[in-house]
């Protein structure tokens, strides 16, 4: 197939100005590949760091041009490469990681592994199910580091009311711990409705942080002597003191944890969060908004 399609790349970071919308040539899949028609791209905290430099200052973007935006997304298979068995026009969703990469997923066309993507439930807006996948799945796997609850384990989660704490707050007391939702007071309700205890002024003896609002070193007071707690800045996890086990996710493709994630979505367990849909071309007006703060819910670009 020849043609081109438009992506949104940064080539000098400076914020949402350095965003360009450029038009790159349309590539076959590879062996075990699959072409995505993009619905819907997520717009992430992350992004607004890969715009803003952050990235490029701590040496994980060495691109020689431009690196592109963009982590999660839905769409539709338009093409698929030796190997797949995934028919084409299959509703999908998956993640795309990483920092130095040519092109992410605010764009018109995606080539990304078969084996990352899930299949989109039927009863899901396949536009709305691309603001699930990296918080889903970043949810999940920190889950997983968290690992299972000691009797009467008491979990705080920072950051209830946001997207990965709220989907973490939801998860973890199938590993068995007690959740308890650290947010804002007026966010006290939405956290109530996932199920979890609230407050706003967590006291020092929880079992395990799941630090989800990144409160970094701020959140240790909150976890007893031999605790645990679980970040979500890889890069940048506090140092360890009175016995805590410290450790961040860094979150990954799983094809296979994404489905169930979605289907959980699916049935109304996960809440998939919209706040606006916006089209490709106003990238940088959606991450001035998320640049503000106080949004209850995901930015969504659609080509």
């Amino acid at each position: 197939m020849t043609g081109t399609f438009r992506t949104a790349v940064v080539r000098t970071p400076n914020g949402p100005d350095a965003i360009e919308i450029i038009d790159v040539p349309v590539t076959e899949p590879g062996p075990g590949q699959i072409r995505v028609a993009v619905a819907g791209a997520g717009v992430n905290p992350v992004d607004l760091g890969v715009a803003d430099g952050f990235f490029h200052d701590l040496g994980l973007i060495r691109q020689p041009e431009h690196t592109g935006l963009g982590w999660d997304f839905s769409g539709t298979v338009a093409a698929v490469g030796a190997g797949v068995t995934l028919p084409v026009g299959t509703r999908v969703a998956g993640i795309v990681p990483g920092f130095d990469r040519d092109y992410g997923t605010y764009a018109e066309q995606l080539i990304v592994p078969a084996a990352d993507v899930a299949e989109v439930p039927a009863a899901l807006d396949l536009v709305a199910a691309a603001s699930l996948p990296l918080n889903a799945l970043a949810a999940a796997q920190l889950l997983d580091l968290l690992g299972d609850a000691p009797d009467g384990g008491r979990l705080l989660v920072t950051g209830a009311a946001g997207a990965v704490g709220g989907h973490l707050a939801v998860l973890a007391p199938a590993r068995g711990w007690r959740v308890t939702g650290l947010a804002r007071a007026e966010d006290e309700q939405f956290v109530r409705d996932l199920g979890v205890e609230f407050t706003t002024d967590a006291e020092p003896g929880f079992d395990a942080v799941g630090d989800a609002a990144a409160l970094q070193a701020a959140a240790l007071p909150y976890v007893r002597d031999g605790g645990v707690l679980v970040g979500v800045r890889p890069n940048l996890a506090p140092p360890a003191e009175r016995g805590i086990t410290v450790s961040a996710v860094e979150t990954r493709p799983d094809g296979s944890r994404l489905a169930d994630l979605l289907n959980r979505a699916a049935t109304g367990e996960l809440r998939t969060r919209v706040h606006a849909i916006l089209p490709l071309d106003h990238a940088a007006d959606a991450h001035r908004a998320v640049a503000k703060g106080g949004v209850r819910g995901k930015y969504v670009l659609r080509p």
